[in-house]
């Protein structure tokens, strides 16, 4: 498409190059391809199960051995909480307590979420915050009846003039409440459990991506808690931050593909989703990564057993990498043995799940050894999985790429085509999903940065429908973090307990018990 010079003025700006635009516009109109999923990977069969006597050494190596490592935790944390009171947004545009009561208006819409959030009202760790708001404003609050006092509750907690909770980030949300009322946030949380697995020689890295407009904000959360959480940790903490790139941004079409414009004339880019941050992780200098979203902490009597299970991840990356950089030195040395190939071949089959090639044995030994140092000299991620309850949300699959080569990947439903049976089949087979429990080796066997941004299958984006301004368009979602940005990483399947998986997408999810310290 033939841009006009303001266009290619706003393309640049962006860091973008016309000729990316046009990439992405292409791929609105000859369409992206769905996962070719071959089997769900099962226990035994891509997801690997471990006894106790096998977690209690993967422990012990871990502790052994973090110590000589630079670990970083990378903490995707840019979401607003917004979405988490949607059904209370809803209720406040529907509702007036001088026409109906509250009870007659749960009874009559059969407003489940809504009635567990007032039944739950003082478990939640804003409660008494609220509550103290109200007071002041309300001196004669306690007199009013109930179905006002219901209305303004929802209203201080959402009202700009009130706390304004929907314009937060997530992760500076109340989140917990312990003794004497002290709450916490998901951010404070993820400090505090970083501290038990990803704290080398007394100190804690975290990076965080986060929206600029509030880095502000965290940066005054971490000077409040800062004393507090290195005293109870007896770690230091190195906090940074980054954003998502607008370099990464995608251009919007409208239902005919054309370029989506602005009523000023201007073209409509979008965030391209969280598989942009390959770049932030691209970016951080780090032996390991662990992985793991904003959202999903536990209060502190769970943390124990949720660093328990980041460990064994932990040690079972640490194993697997060093027999691979063993192995690489030795290729590199050159004079390999026929037996020494095989030894290597039945590691990346067995040990790391890499499908070799069925032609192998065919190959001259110059180039069996140059497919073993290909296949080794990669990315290793190490991903809890846990066991399907039926929660919405990847899982892990064996798929088929264009080039005909099985691998283990984590698919989104909406990348699985649904019209075909033998697809579908394949996904209601599935026996885990996806936390989001990653550990990452991002360093090669010299000790150099692996460039993440080589190991992309650029094929796995996928086209969303999305509205703006009343007007329906089509977004490009380029590959996720923990889809096909990782595609082509070395990858295994660990099963791990529910107690590891605690997101929490609506308001209410701050009721279940991992939340609760009670």
């Amino acid at each position: 498409m033939t841009f006009s010079e303001k266009d290619i003025e706003q393309i640049q700006l962006k860091g973008l190059k016309v000729e990316q635009v046009n990439q992405q516009l292409k791929k609105f109109v000859t369409g992206l391809p769905f996962s070719n999923l071959v089997a769900a990977a099962t226990v035994n069969h891509g997801v690997l199960r471990l006894d106790v006597t096998e977690i209690d050494e993967i422990i012990s190596l871990f502790n052994k051995k973090k110590d000589h490592f630079n670990i970083i935790k990378f903490v995707p944390a840019s979401g607003a909480a917004t979405r988490m009171f949607k059904f209370l947004f809803q209720f406040l545009e529907e509702y007036d307590p001088a026409e109906e009561t509250i009870n007659s208006y749960l009874n009559n819409r059969d407003a489940k979420d809504l009635h567990i959030f007032f039944v739950g009202l003082e478990k939640f760790p804003f409660y008494h915050e609220v509550m103290e708001l109200l007071n002041k404003t309300y001196p004669e609050f306690s007199e009013l009846d109930v179905s006002y006092r219901t209305q303004l509750f929802v209203k201080a907690m959402l009202d700009k003039d009130g706390l304004n909770y929907s314009d937060f980030p997530k992760g500076l949300l109340p989140f917990h409440e312990y003794k004497n009322q002290i709450v916490s946030t998901a951010f404070e949380e993820h400090l505090f459990e970083s501290a038990l697995y990803a704290s080398c020689n007394k100190q804690a890295k975290l990076h965080f991506t986060i929206s600029e407009i509030h880095k502000d904000k965290f940066s005054q959360e971490f000077e409040r808690i800062e004393d507090k959480v290195e005293r109870k940790t007896n770690s230091q903490f190195d906090i940074t931050y980054s954003y998502q790139k607008a370099s990464t941004d995608t251009i919007a079409v409208t239902m005919e593909n054309k370029p989506f414009r602005l009523e000023n004339g201007e073209l409509l880019f979008r965030p391209s989703g969280h598989g942009a941050l390959i770049e932030n992780l691209n970016d951080l200098d780090a032996d390991i990564i662990f992985i793991k979203n904003i959202d999903n902490v536990v209060v502190y009597k769970y943390k124990e057993e949720v660093a328990k299970n980041k460990k064994i991840l932990g040690g079972i990356l640490i194993t697997l990498q060093q027999q691979a950089f063993q192995y690489l030195n030795k290729i590199e040395a050159g004079n390999l043995s026929h037996k020494e190939i095989i030894i290597i071949a039945e590691f990346l089959s067995r040990k790391l799940q890499v499908n070799i090639s069925s032609e192998f044995e065919k190959y001259a030994k110059k180039y069996q050894i140059e497919y073993l140092h290909d296949k080794l000299n990669r990315p290793i991620r190490v991903c809890g999985m846990v066991k399907n309850e039926g929660e919405p949300g990847g899982g892990p699959f064996w798929v088929k790429d264009e080039a005909g080569t099985v691998s283990l990947q984590i698919v989104e439903s909406a990348q699985i085509n649904q019209k075909d049976k033998e697809q579908k089949s394949i996904l209601k087979s599935a026996t885990h999903f996806n936390p989001v429990d990653l550990v990452c080796g991002v360093k090669d066997y010299k000790g150099n940065k692996f460039d993440l941004t080589e190991f992309v299958d650029h094929n796995t984006a996928f086209i969303s429908k999305k509205t703006r301004l009343g007007k329906e368009l089509k977004a490009l979602e380029i590959p996720g973090l923990w889809n096909g940005s990782m595609a082509n990483w070395n990858t295994i399947f660990v099963e791990v307990p529910l107690i590891t998986f605690n997101p929490v997408k609506t308001v209410n999810d701050l009721l279940k018990s991992p939340h609760q310290i009670k």
